[in-house]
């Protein structure tokens, strides 16, 4: 947070590549948490709305944004319903790391991806790969399904962000593969513009991870083997 606060941008070397110049480019960040990388999208230039469904983390984010003097707007939504909450088109619609596993529905998901783009727009995701999400915590099993055969409830220790928390969470998620996502983006005419998978992640947020160069992050037993993360960009079509 000291970083931040003294102008350390949070956004990773892979989404600042396909984000490319941001000055004066409008921006709807989905499922932006307390507000890191939306700031960040704004210090570079872009004009940003920020949405989340916790009105926690949403107030945060207003906070932070007071604090450091930047235009960046923050709305209480969750994602399905910001139709109700927001009537505008952005250049680009991003969102990363950790969202859409919340999210039962991706066809519902891109409609709104879509609602939200000004033609010409260009949809920037980067996301944890399916695949870490078959192991168990300590990445020793497989015991969940590549495919999205439901919802998944565990109840866990810890928290992604302090692993030795006293706190007890139940968590209900969903897993969904490559085909699921891209399925979802083409239904709704969008172009694919670029897919790029990663053997890394950018944060320790997994068990026995270990920093195999800075800032890259690897399953200590898994080493490189794996796909960790993939990104993805697309077009919405032109009006005809």
């Amino acid at each position: 947070m000291e970083g931040f606060l003294n102008g350390k941008n949070s956004l990773n070397d892979i989404e600042l590549r396909l984000l490319g110049n941001l000055s004066g480019k409008s921006v709807l960040h989905l499922q932006c948490h307390f507000g890191h990388d939306s700031i960040s999208l704004s210090r570079l230039g872009a004009e940003v709305v920020g949405i989340d469904l916790s009105d926690a983390a949403i107030y945060q984010a207003q906070q932070l944004a007071k604090q450091l003097h930047t235009s960046t707007e923050f709305i209480c939504s969750d994602v399905y319903d910001l139709p109700n909450h927001l009537d505008r088109q952005f250049d680009i619609v991003f969102t990363s790391y950790g969202t859409i596993g919340w999210l039962p529905d991706l066809d519902n998901w891109a409609q709104v991806v879509s609602r939200f783009l000004k033609p010409g727009g260009k949809f920037v995701f980067v996301e944890f790969h399916p695949f870490v999400w078959m192991y168990d915590s300590a990445f020793k099993t497989i015991d969940y399904s590549y495919f999205n055969t439901g919802p998944i409830v565990e109840t866990e220790t810890g928290t992604y962000a302090d692993k030795e928390a006293k706190v007890e969470l139940k968590s209900i998620g969903w897993n969904h593969s490559l085909g699921e996502v891209i399925g979802a983006l083409m239904k709704i005419d969008l172009d694919l513009n670029s897919f790029e998978e990663f053997n890394y992640s950018p944060y320790p947020n997994f068990n026995n991870s270990v920093e195999f160069e800075p800032g890259k992050f690897r399953i200590a037993h898994l080493g490189d083997k794996i796909p960790m993360l993939y990104a993805l960009t697309a077009s919405k079509k032109r009006d005809k």
